[in-house]
Parts: structure tokens; C-alpha cells; sequence
């Protein structure tokens, strides 16, 4: 009878790690497709427009541009 009951605890437990592991994969998820979101429109607008970067060197204290220039494929 005892091990029946510790069969059964340790299938509950291990329902909810599953359980666990399947939120946290959603949450991964949901993350994953928020920085493909802010990937996907920053790629749009370098395609589109120039962006600009001004660096300053942590050795020389000289500024730094750097400029991302991108043409946009004709849409068919």
C-alpha cells in the first residue's frame, strides 16, 4: 500500500513540473515573438531610412558616427 502512494506522489509531482516547465516555455514564447516584434521594425525602418549612431570612444574620447543606410526592395 505504501508504495501505491508514493507511486501516485511522485506522478502528481512530476505533473507539476510539467505544468511549470510548460508556463515557462509559454513565457519564453511570448518573449521570443516581443524581440522578433522590435527586430522586424527596426529592419523595416533601416530599409527605409537612415539611422545614425554617435559613439564616443572610452580610450580617446573621440566621437564616433557610424550610419546604417539601407534601400528598400520594390514591393510586388
Amino acid at each position: 500500500m505504501a508504495d501505491a502512494d508514493e507511486t501516485i506522489g511522485v506522478t502528481e509531482e512530476q505533473a507539476l513540473d510539467i505544468q511549470r516547465m510548460k508556463q515557462h516555455l509559454d513565457i519564453l514564447d511570448q518573449r521570443l515573438d516581443n524581440i522578433d516584434s522590435m527586430v522586424t521594425a527596426v529592419a523595416e525602418r533601416v530599409m527605409s531610412q537612415l539611422i545614425t549612431f554617435n559613439v564616443t570612444c572610452p580610450r580617446c574620447a573621440r566621437d564616433i558616427e557610424i550610419a546604417i543606410v539601407g534601400t528598400e526592395k520594390p514591393r510586388l
